[in-house]
């Protein structure tokens, strides 16, 4: 069953298309990696997936809805979550707030108990951090529920993002380079991370850099090159594809097998060197 279905879409930036006659399915229950060169267009296309940026063209449908030029908050209303490239944590806050915050969408108390500070308030706020802190715990933050998130390391706010993004109770989540900066044993806890979260009933898009984790973790691969589709498909097929070698690592690569018999090894080095 498709959960996400994109038709045509194009996203212009003057001159520009930065995405470009786009259409792809993304399946219930599957983690769906979207790779490509620096500039092939991936953040932009989570950007229209998530109402950030209005297409130019195309529709966006998220269980048969048409959210197609929506706002961002009626997207995440609809069940679509998030993390960014570049950490976007409150630093004000403590671990638990930067979660407790994700749950806005499902707090039901009105003006007057909030004014009031009645019972029904303390209650909603006593589930919302209980529900905060066993999320920090499911992401493998246990020794930080009392932390300020100014004092967390790089990969923790990584994966606080996530518990925050998981607040929202959300079908899909969207991971845009949630590996980026991470040492290898914290690649791999994120590697689980996202196994654990299917598990869990969330759909994942992941947009990755690390070809190792993309190969581990992907059930279908969608790799961009200039906005425009260059591949679909399951990871064996696409990391045998040779224009997804291509791509990464130019024309003049041979591809008679000179990089050896898995060329996943080929695209990791061309990932290395391109960043």
């Amino acid at each position: 069953m498709s959960l996400l279905r994109v038709q045509g879409l194009t996203k212009k930036f003057g001159g520009l298309n930065a995405v470009e006659d786009l259409s792809f399915d993304i399946q219930t229950g599957s983690v769906h990696s979207i790779i490509g060169p620096n500039g092939a267009g991936k953040t932009t296309l989570l950007n229209l997936l998530t109402g950030v940026y209005q297409p130019s063209s195309g529709k966006i449908a998220f269980e048969e809805h048409d959210l197609t030029g929506r706002a961002p908050h009626e997207y995440a209303s609809h069940g679509i979550a998030r993390t960014f490239q570049n950490l976007q944590v409150f630093f004000n806050m403590s671990a638990l707030e930067n979660v407790m915050v994700g749950r806005y969408m499902h707090e039901r108390c009105g003006l007057a108990s909030t004014l009031l500070r009645g019972p029904g308030l303390k209650r909603a706020e006593k589930t919302c951090r209980d529900e905060a802190a066993e999320l920090l715990r499911y992401v493998g933050l246990q020794d930080y529920l009392s932390s300020a998130s100014d004092s967390m390391p790089y990969g923790a706010l990584k994966r606080l993002e996530i518990a925050r993004a998981l607040a929202t109770k959300p079908k899909m989540m969207l991971l845009d380079e949630p590996a980026a900066g991470l040492n290898p044993t914290e690649a791999l806890e994120l590697e689980n991370l996202i196994g654990r979260l299917t598990e869990r009933g969330v759909t994942v898009v992941l947009v990755e850099h690390n070809m190792r984790l993309v190969m581990g973790v992907s059930d279908h691969i969608l790799v961009l090159d200039y906005g425009r589709k260059l591949a679909e498909g399951p990871a064996q097929s696409v990391r045998n594809d040779p224009k997804v070698i291509e791509a990464y690592l130019g024309s003049s690569v041979p591809h008679d097998g000179s990089f050896g018999k898995d060329i996943a090894a080929a695209v990791t080095i061309g990932v290395e060197m391109r960043r």
